[in-house]
């Protein structure tokens, strides 16, 4: 039964998979797909338990990398096999943003925190961005639904790194009936008021502050109120990004305080923005997605 329903996905129409290897009790594989939001193709990677592997529904989890990363970095320096082996949990990596190939020449930035591989997870309103730069739509619907369809997936958190944890934190407050629990790690908490967003939203969206507003998460939970039981946040005490002002973190404190959003937020002594802090915190972080899965 695993076996045919692993040859069933793979030769699927929608779905191109790229490779499949064993990973504790489950398979870590790759798929790509032609995106209708970005005009582009599309990577994501994604691990299935046994009990997947079995047809069996399992609690998944869509995880947002950060600035310069795409679905690799999570995929081969996370180190959460082994706890989604243990719990059934399915985790999903997409990239972060449209890239150019031989078919699609995608525009880009010079500046790392700009363009390609810094998608923001928004929908980008101004030329030549809007073209390919739909992160938001290939996220939240396109994404979603083809998961859905293809996988065994029984309810879907979100959580992310950096600019990614930004992107759960926005996407997961604007579209709570989609997501069960919501996580961060060292993210972004007001992307509009760090400078890194401000150069990326200016190409994005120009000078129209009404639509920052609505890319921004901590405006966006301060605007929403409670959606969830709990939402779970980390970040390293020692990170230069956090002291650097980019990260904001007091922003996302405020913001969940005046919604009446119960936070649990952890500053990890001696951490810093890397996948050594992500592999500390990370199985904490599947635990809280599982948890909140049992409960909806």
């Amino acid at each position: 039964m695993q076996n045919s329903y692993s040859h069933s996905l793979s030769n699927h129409k929608q779905l191109t998979q790229k490779s499949v290897n064993r990973c504790f009790n489950g398979e870590q594989h790759y798929y790509s797909h032609e995106s209708t939001s970005t005009k582009t193709s599309m990577t994501f990677s994604i691990y299935l338990p046994d009990e997947a592997l079995a047809g069996r529904r399992c609690p998944a989890i869509l995880y947002l990398s950060g600035l310069t990363c795409n679905a690799d970095n999570v995929t081969h320096k996370g180190h959460f096999q082994q706890k989604c082996s243990e719990l059934g949990m399915i985790l999903i990596a997409p990239d972060t943003s449209p890239r150019s190939s031989e078919d699609s020449d995608v525009p880009n930035d010079e500046r790392y925190f700009v363009g390609q591989g810094a998608s923001y997870y928004v929908d980008a309103t101004q030329a030549p961005w809007s073209d390919n730069f739909n992160m938001q739509s290939y996220i939240v619907d396109e994404l979603y639904d083809l998961l859905r369809s293809e996988f065994p997936i029984d309810s879907i958190g979100i959580t992310g790194h950096s600019m990614g944890g930004h992107g759960a934190l926005l996407l997961g407050f604007k579209y709570p009936s989609k997501f069960v629990s919501v996580s961060a790690l060292s993210p972004v908490c007001a992307a509009s008021e760090s400078a890194w967003g401000q150069a990326a939203y200016t190409e994005y969206f120009g000078d129209d502050k009404s639509l920052w507003a609505q890319a921004d998460a901590a405006q966006m939970i301060e605007k929403v109120g409670q959606q969830y039981a709990s939402i779970l946040v980390d970040q390293g005490a020692a990170d230069n990004f956090l002291a650097e002002g980019q990260l904001q973190t007091s922003k996302l404190q405020d913001a969940c305080a005046k919604a009446e959003q119960p936070l649990t937020l952890r500053y990890q002594a001696g951490h810093d923005h890397s996948y050594y802090f992500i592999q500390t915190v990370i199985n904490d972080h599947i635990e809280h997605h599982w948890h909140m899965a049992q409960m909806s």
